[in-house]
């Protein structure tokens, strides 16, 4: 267990460690394994595929009964069942830095001699191996350099095998033209090409470049596809992770963020020493990125079509969309009752949170009022000569108590408050942000922000008037003999409804630019700068630090609306002038004040801001640490998708996900029906609609 020490450095420096994977690992197992007889917890083939194959994933591409080839491996004794020790040993086995290629090993050695016997590999390929696939010949010469000849058969260690896989799908590409090119003249029809590539890696492709395959015999005169068209294609394929980056760094350059053919090939000239692009492999680049733009000129969005194997037609998606509601119908959910208790004590958590922000910086918040409120510079008007002097002064004439007066409105409002300005930015962040990438567009940041500080007025503006009189009442008490002290009860009723709303104008003119900056510099300071990630989680001192720091700009530019609305809200005092609107406060300050005016408080507005959102957070942190969700569990899985939408984006799941499905990639490179259960003679194998299968139509 964890010493104070150790537990107060966690709350403020934060974790980057893994969750220890023992932990992970039972809990995952108890969450889906069942009993036999014996009381022993075992899972089956189906609750195996639950524990590694989360519900959330995109089976677009590699079908989530596929998953069932782990099993397999799991299950070291064939019994038709994983024990808690066998799957402690797979998930031990996915912590490997080559667990990818060494899953497939495990998978064929089935005997568990540490080496495979061709024989029984070939018997395994044979029995995944599909009746229509296209045929692969175990005793050519490429073949043979790797098993030995017909009658020298050699075992093949794990490196071995592993370095056959690495180059089998090139070697499946050229056998499987050689069986089209019937008449040995080096060229084959579009769709013959489109089978070739659809049967050796639909898997790695996307929907768009798939269909669009036979369209390749048109980057020359002819309508046939030659080899040196398809090595081309596939050498451009097996390079994506390099050409995309090429083309983000040619793109970046170019001022509207569009390249050419010979801009790539530049770029990749100065970026790659080694893997060199040859004219006609740029040109099939551009052939398929460029089929919906022929002026040759294309942008991240066209490549994305062929580099992002996620990508999919409306008609994909659309059916998909239908196939997949069954697996949402199985999926397990939260009761509702859950749902609302967890929502209510969330927003208990962040009530006390806010609070707590507020009172943390309620004294500063009443200097900067009072210097807000002070009105030119005749002699007896200039009370305070500086923020420091207004806070002596205060504690001076009215105590400690002085610096906390009207604090109690300002507590009961900051929990709706800090509510729907934190749901409202959530829920439109939410709304616009890619679900494949995790990205959001820089201007809908600006307007989450923007629309959730427009809707905070309905509560912020009543709370601020009452708290902005409560806080100069004690200063008109000094310089005015008899000033009656009223409550806030008093000033409520006083006002009246529409009275609550005054100033709501310059309110609204300073929370929403104060949002709009806020909340995106924020996100990008904890992500971009300090590093927050799903297997990151930032310590109260890094959250106070970005919270600050983001509360800094946000502030201080949005002084001049605050100064207005302090003056608009603020009950004029004998001989001075009443403010009519916003437009006329602007102007008699500007007149009477000059433009530092409308920067008076700033420092001191800072100095609120810019902590107040990180106490509201660091207490927040805490809060959840010391009192849980009763009954809630710690999540055992990864949250996200599994692996990026794009191919240079960092997937975000934990390593072991990550090299499930890697493995899965490399072992379809053998034939694209691995793991599909086989069908009676004449049926084909369409999966199950809901289940990652196809829908029928």
């Amino acid at each position: 267990m964890a010493t104070v020490k150790e537990q107060v450095g966690e709350v403020l420096l934060g974790t980057t460690e893994e969750p220890q994977l023992s932990h992970l690992m039972r809990q995952t197992f108890l969450k889906h394994a069942t009993k036999d007889d014996d009381d022993e917890y075992y899972l089956g083939e189906n609750e195996f595929i639950d524990a590694v194959a989360p519900e959330s994933e995109d089976y677009h591409k590699i079908k989530r009964y596929q998953y069932g080839i782990l099993f397999a491996v799991a299950d070291r004794d064939s019994k038709g069942r994983v024990s808690m020790q066998d799957w402690a040993v797979f998930q031990n086995l996915l912590a490997k830095p080559d667990a990818e290629y060494e899953v497939i090993f495990r998978f064929f050695d089935r005997d568990r001699t540490g080496y495979i016997n061709f024989d029984k590999f070939f018997e395994i390929w044979k029995a995944h191996k599909g009746e229509d696939s296209l045929p692969f010949n175990w005793l050519s010469e490429w073949a043979t350099l790797y098993i030995g000849s017909k009658d020298k058969r050699h075992v093949m260690t794990y490196p071995q095998f592993a370095q056959m896989l690495r180059g089998l799908q090139g070697e499946r590409v050229r056998q499987a033209f050689i069986h089209f090119d019937k008449d040995k003249d080096g060229f084959i029809e579009p769709e013959q090409f489109q089978r070739i590539i659809r049967e050796t890696a639909s898997h790695k492709l996307s929907d768009y470049l798939l269909e669009n395959l036979p369209t390749l015999c048109n980057i020359s005169a002819g309508s046939k596809i030659s080899y040196a068209n398809v090595r081309a294609f596939q050498n451009v394929i097996q390079q994506m992770d390099m050409v995309e980056l090429i083309i983000r760094n040619a793109a970046s350059k170019s001022s509207d963020g569009k390249i050419t053919r010979a801009d790539f090939l530049n770029e990749a000239s100065r970026i790659s020493r080694f893997n060199l692009y040859t004219p006609m492999e740029a040109d099939i680049l551009f052939h398929f990125a460029g089929l919906d733009e022929p002026s040759g000129r294309l942008g991240l969005r066209d490549f994305a079509r062929v580099l992002d194997p996620s990508w999919q037609t409306a008609y994909t998606i659309g059916t998909g969309a239908i196939a997949d509601a069954g697996q949402k119908a199985f999926s397990g959910t939260k009761s509702f009752l859950h749902d609302v208790l967890e929502s209510v004590h969330h927003f208990a958590l962040g009530s006390i949170a806010g609070a707590f922000g507020a009172f943390m910086v309620y004294p500063i918040d009443l200097v900067k009022t009072r210097m807000q409120n002070q009105r030119g510079g005749a002699v007896g008007q200039v009370l305070y000569k500086n923020s420091l002097d207004c806070a002596k002064k205060v504690i001076k004439n009215e105590g400690m108590k002085g610096l906390y007066s009207g604090v109690l409105p300002q507590l009961v409002g900051v929990a709706p408050e800090k509510a729907i300005k934190l749901t409202v930015n959530d829920l439109v962040r939410g709304k616009f942000t890619d679900k494949a990438t995790g990205n959001i567009w820089m201007p809908w940041e600006f307007i989450a922000g923007g629309t959730a500080g427009g809707c905070q007025v309905v509560f912020t503006n009543p709370l601020e008037i009452v708290k902005i009189r409560l806080q100069v009442q004690g200063e008109v008490a000094k310089t005015v003999e008899g000033a009656p002290k009223r409550s806030a009860m008093w000033i409520v009723r006083n006002l009246g409804l529409v009275g609550l709303y005054k100033g709501a104008s310059a309110c609204l003119l300073r929370d929403v630019p104060f949002s709009a900056i806020y909340f995106p510099s924020y996100s990008h300071l904890k992500k971009d700068f300090f590093g927050e990630s799903p297997t990151k989680s930032l310590g109260v001192l890094q959250m106070l630090t970005a919270g600050a720091i983001a509360g800094m700009p946000a502030a201080y530019l949005t002084t001049p609306c605050d100064v207005i609305k302090t003056r608009l809200q603020v009950e004029a005092r004998k001989g001075e002038a009443t403010y009519t609107g916003l437009r006329h406060a602007a102007k008699t300050i500007y007149q009477q004040e000059g433009f530092k005016a409308f920067f008076k408080g700033g420092p001191a507005r800072i100095m609120r801001s810019s902590p107040q959102f990180g106490f509201t957070l660091a207490g927040y942190e805490v809060l959840q640490r010391a009192l849980p969700m009763p009954g809630h569990a710690t999540d055992e899985g990864p949250h996200g998708h599994v692996e990026p939408g794009v191919g240079l984006a960092e997937a975000k799941a934990p390593l072991p996900y990550l090299r499930s499905r890697n493995a899965l990639k490399v072992i379809l490179d053998l034939d694209e029906n691995f793991g599909r259960p086989r069908m009676p003679a004449g049926k084909t194998w369409t999966g199950i609609p809901g289940f990652g299968g196809k829908s029928q139509v």
